[in-house]
């Protein structure tokens, strides 16, 4: 949270030039502390909606331990469930109408597995729209993540994804772009991303469609962007939300896909994950599963858990509480209006 020019120490000048949010005393005084209302557009399949809900929730609150977080859970009801998880929507899910009635402080939106060769051909997508047309005008601000980006990127702004040679999957080096931005405020200026996909928005279209880069990989890309204005719209391209063991089940789902014979080819390694002693016990596990001597069943997953490292966690942690302080500190009182009366909807933290 942000901290209150109480005096006229120079030490307050210096760090809002710096970046930091310092609140005028005068201000500070009028300010009313409320709860937040955090929406979650979860669009992932059975498999993974309640992990994701866990991820998310967790970013928002362990990032600080002041504010009070009410989490909005919805999806959209085009996307196919199982049986288990439409009562598990219908249990614990709120209707995108009420929510829209009630209103939002600010709304994250998850990936989604596609099943179409075109995104626009996805169940989800026109639906989609809706959900972030809505937000734009009524939520202050929007975090897009991995797929959700990809489909922002195309139907606001024409820019398509494009189909990368091999799955970029792995543990990747980030560099921030923009040092003084709001949203990286504290972060390390190198940290750690996981990415999982098959696509990918490169540099040049984040560039062309004017958004902002704040943090990219020389091997993995873009991660970190925001729109125009600087704020509404805050695009993710990685996985900040992953567990430290959510790599270690994605490779263990391409190995079951091997077993199968769905996948022609054993999986290779998540780039920059696993260790080199996580590494020899996996390849002891596939040469005794060629041979025949084990099965999936025999996957040495419990020993590796505690042999993995979290290296991305705390910095993800960082840009969640920026995120959300900045959402503080422009959010109307009112949840159905997107700002206070004073601020400037093109330029919401006053950056331009």
């Amino acid at each position: 949270m942000p901290l209150v020019a109480n005096s006229k120490l120079p030490a307050f000048q210096r760090l809002k030039e710096e970046g930091e949010t310092i609140v005028p005393g005068d201000v500070a005084i009028h300010q009313e502390i409320r709860e937040m209302h955090i929406g979650i557009l979860n669009m992932m399949p059975d498999a993974a909606l309640s992990a994701t809900e866990r991820q998310f929730f967790r970013l928002v609150g362990e990032c600080n331990q002041i504010a009070q977080f009410y989490m909005h859970p919805f999806t959209l009801k085009e996307l196919p469930r199982s049986k288990r998880g439409m009562e598990h929507v219908k249990k614990y899910y709120e209707d995108f109408s009420d929510i829209r009635e009630r209103g939002l402080d600010a709304l994250i939106i998850t990936g989604a597995n596609v099943t179409q060769p075109e995104l626009s051909k996805e169940p989800f997508w026109r639906p989609l729209i809706d959900v972030i047309d809505w937000a734009y005008e009524n939520v202050t601000s929007t975090i897009c993540s991995c797929l959700a980006t990809h489909a922002v990127l195309e139907f606001r702004y024409q820019q398509k994804r494009r189909r990368l040679p091999e799955k970029k999957w792995g543990v990747y080096s980030h560099q921030i772009v923009d040092k003084k931005h709001p949203l990286v405020i504290g972060v390390n200026t190198r940290f750690d991303v996981p990415h999982s996909r098959f696509n990918q928005v490169d540099r040049e279209q984040f560039i062309e469609a004017d958004l902002h880069v704040l943090a990219e990989s020389e091997e993995a890309g873009v991660h970190l962007a925001v729109s125009d204005d600087l704020f509404r719209l805050v695009f993710f391209q990685g996985h900040p939300e992953y567990d430290v063991i959510s790599l270690l089940k994605e490779y263990k789902r391409e190995v079951v896909k091997y077993t199968l014979g769905e996948n022609a080819d054993y999986p290779p390694f998540p780039n920059n994950y696993f260790s080199l002693q996580c590494q020899f016990i996996l390849n002891e596990f596939r040469q005794a599963l060629e041979d025949g001597t084990s099965t999936i069943a025999d996957f040495p997953e419990n020993i590796l858990i505690n042999m993995l490292d979290n290296t991305w966690h705390d910095t993800a942690e960082a840009v969640i509480n920026n995120w959300i302080g900045k959402v503080y500190q422009v959010t109307n009182s009112d949840r159905n209006q997107p700002f206070m009366s004073d601020i400037d909807s093109t330029d919401p933290l006053g950056l331009k």
